[in-house]
Order: structure tokens, then sequence, then C-alpha cells
């Protein structure tokens, strides 16, 4: 049997070809007994055999198979996709979101900028120093309505060590500003992919600006999102090799009834036919 080497995929009035032999893999890869990136300071995500009676999972512990018990936390222990459920009272699980199989997705690459450098700002206001993702930086790289309905945010310089970074260490992340966010939904974007731990600022009084704006929250409100169906991954990386374009994304999250779960984009090349 011929194995399947492309399929269709139609967006608007558009019609493109998607190359399904050419997978990029935009998550990072959990070593539970090596580096792995991570955030806001949680513990590492760890592994350990199950012990049930007389039964240990583990075949080097003479084991009669390997079984083994996670633990991690999905916002903080690499890449991951969460929902609305992340910000509001009623827990609004993932596994409903992003179920079809793929999406037209934008990849655009930015550098952000100095805060002082911007008239862009967020809630609370930046502090000198911040590094801010702008929407000047975002429509320069490619930001359009309707042309997507997912954007993938690459942020420049583009270091390999983002794939194990402990992110609560040296230089706040990147963040997004008040403005790039609601560019992002007039351009029509429902599912928003990033190499930084958090579209937010990593202390930022619990306001989580860029969240309300992108889920449609209104200021301090915990229910009535008027994007409920968005998802927001975080923690991707995408190698210098994937030149900004427009793609085809497969984003595959497991059945997790909770507000967050690990996940892994895939990126396909179109071609519109």
């Amino acid at each position: 049997m011929n194995p399947v080497t492309s399929t269709e995929l139609c967006f608007g009035t558009r019609r493109y070809r998607v190359h399904t032999t050419e997978a990029v893999d935009l998550s990072t890869a959990l070593e539970f007994d090596g580096p792995q990136a991570s955030h806001f300071g949680a513990p590492a995500a760890s592994a350990k055999p199950l012990e049930a009676g007389g039964f240990v999972g583990d075949t080097r512990q003479g084991g009669s198979c390997n079984c083994e018990v996670l633990t991690l936390v999905p916002h903080c222990n690499g890449t991951h996709t969460e929902g609305v459920g992340h910000i509001t009272r009623t827990r609004m699980g993932v596994a409903t979101l992003a179920t079809r199989p793929l999406y037209v997705a934008r990849l655009i690459s930015v550098r952000p900028l100095l805060a002082e450098a911007t008239r862009e700002n967020s809630v609370p206001g930046a502090e000198a120093g911040d590094r801010l993702i702008t929407r000047g930086a975002l429509e320069s790289g490619g930001l359009a309505a309707a042309d997507s309905e997912a954007l993938i945010v690459r942020t420049l310089p583009n270091e390999a060590s983002k794939r194990t970074r402990d992110w609560s260490a040296g230089p706040l992340p990147a963040y997004f500003t008040r403005e790039a966010m609601h560019a992002i939904v007039a351009a029509g974007i429902e599912h928003l992919l990033v190499d930084s731990p958090s579209i937010d600022r990593t202390h930022d009084q619990g306001y989580l600006t860029g969240h309300r704006i992108f889920w449609g929250l209104e200021d301090e409100s915990t229910d009535a999102p008027r994007r409920p169906e968005a998802t927001v991954t975080e923690m991707i990386f995408v190698p210098d090799s994937t030149p900004d374009g427009l793609y085809a994304l497969s984003l595959q999250v497991p059945p997790f009834a909770t507000d967050a779960a690990p996940s892994r984009p895939l990126l396909y090349p179109l071609e519109s036919v």
C-alpha cells in the first residue's frame, strides 16, 4: 500500500495541498531524567516506578515490565496547550478544544522591543528593561486579517536553550502588549503558539491581561468568555530551518479534562492549488 504523502486543506475560498510527510515538531521533549524547560519555580517533572503490592514497574529492579508514575505541572513543564478554563471559575477542560485535524497557521519571527523603545504597553505597566512583543512587530512580520486561523510566534534571537531553559532564572521572558493581543484577535486568530512560557508578564499582579484579551474576558471577570474555543500553546521551539510563512498545523492535545495539557504541535508545508 502506498503511503499518503499529501492531503488538501480549505480555508475560506482558498485551497491548499498539505505535504504530510514533512512534519516539523514544535514541542520540546520532556526528559524526566534530563534537562527540561520549566517556569514559575515549579519543580521538575519526574517519573518513578509504580509500586503496588509486590510489583515494581521497573525491569531493572526485577519487574516484569516498566510502568511509571509521572508527576508534572502542564503549565510549567514543557510545551503545553491551555484553554480559557485557565482563568475562569468554571472548570472548562482543554480536551474539547482544537479537535480539527489541521488548521492554516502563519509562522512569523519577531524581535521583542525594550519597553522604553515603544509606546505600546500592558497592564500593569511595563517596567524598564522589560522586553515586549508589539503589534508593530507582529504586523511587520506578516500578521494580517483572515489569512490564517493560527499564529505561531518565534522570538529572536532564537537560542536553542529555549528547549531546556529554566525561565524563572535570568532575564524576564518577553511578553505581549495589549495592542499586540488586540491585533491578534482582530486578525481572527483562534490558536496562538509562542516560544515563551507565557503571553503575559511573569509577575503581573494576577491581571493576565493578554489571556483576558485573547479569550474575550472583561477585566477581572472569571466567566462568560467571548472566545471560549480559542487556545494558547506555550513553550514551543521553532527550528531556524523552518522559514516564516503559511503552514498546516496539527495541534495534538491529549484528552485531559483539565485547563491545560502537554501537547505536540506539528507543522506541515502548504502550497496553493
